[in-house]
């Protein structure tokens, strides 16, 4: 129960590894609100653990706003951010687009910059701030640079944010997964195409498996707990040893 009555948001808590936090912080006795793109899977989740719901997209800056701002009224203010909300998507240099470009960085850099900062006045003094970044952000996969520059500049973000939150005794880590099953890499994909990424992507891993959502919640929760509380500006890769072994 390390999160007895504290007041947890996570923005991108309706699918994956959201869903999975939302799950694991109401188990700890959280209080929660939720974000999410998807009405359905949004309030779905929500049910199953007695969260406020707020459907916003992090790449529209005024329903985010607006949305961490109802939540922040409700809740009696923020101990817990979990800034999760996120949009994938492979293209080779040569292919990629202006459009697919922004379509990213829109939600992973921006998005996600301006929500914490619309956050910044609701949460309590000593909280905690979790981020979301990807080991795409140091590794050098083909195809990921659109991805990779967001959660590269996502880290540099959060490093920031936690240095200029020290007086406050906010802490900001990130938690970087690595190959995980998640949607993500899912939509609008075939399942003989989900299948071969599947297999390729667990090849790549040492442990020789795909990490689960729930594998990278609890990560996000060590280091949203007391139980991090000398860990402050970190990146912990959750990845089966890609960038260790």
């Amino acid at each position: 129960m390390r999160f007895k009555d504290k007041r947890v948001v996570i923005l991108g808590g309706n699918a994956g590894i959201g869903a999975a936090a939302a799950r694991l912080f109401a188990d700890e006795g959280a209080r929660l609100a939720l974000t999410g793109r998807n009405r359905e899977t949004l309030d779905l989740v929500a049910q199953d653990v007695c969260a406020i719901a707020v459907r916003a997209d992090m790449g529209d800056l005024a329903e985010s706003r607006a949305a961490i701002e109802r939540i922040a009224q409700e809740l009696g203010g923020i101990d817990v951010l979990f800034v999760n909300a996120g949009v994938g998507g492979f293209a080779m240099v040569s292919d990629v687009t202006e459009e697919f470009w922004d379509g990213i960085h829109q939600v992973n850099l921006r998005g996600a910059f301006f929500a914490m900062q619309a956050a910044l006045p609701h949460l309590n003094d000593g909280g905690s701030i979790v981020v979301t970044g990807s080991i795409g952000s140091v590794a050098a996969v083909p195809g990921n640079v659109a991805y990779a520059a967001a959660k590269a500049g996502l880290r540099a973000v959060a490093r920031i944010v936690g240095k200029e939150l020290l007086p406050r005794k906010i802490r900001v880590n990130m938690v970087s997964p690595g190959p995980t099953d998640t949607e993500i890499f899912k939509r609008d994909a075939s399942a003989a195409d989900i299948a071969g990424m599947r297999k390729m992507l667990s090849g790549v891993v040492p442990l020789g498996r795909m990490g689960q959502s729930e594998e990278i919640a609890r990560a996000a929760l060590f280091l949203a707990s007391d139980d991090a509380s000398f860990i402050n500006g970190v990146d912990l890769f959750v990845d089966g040893g890609c960038l260790e072994l």
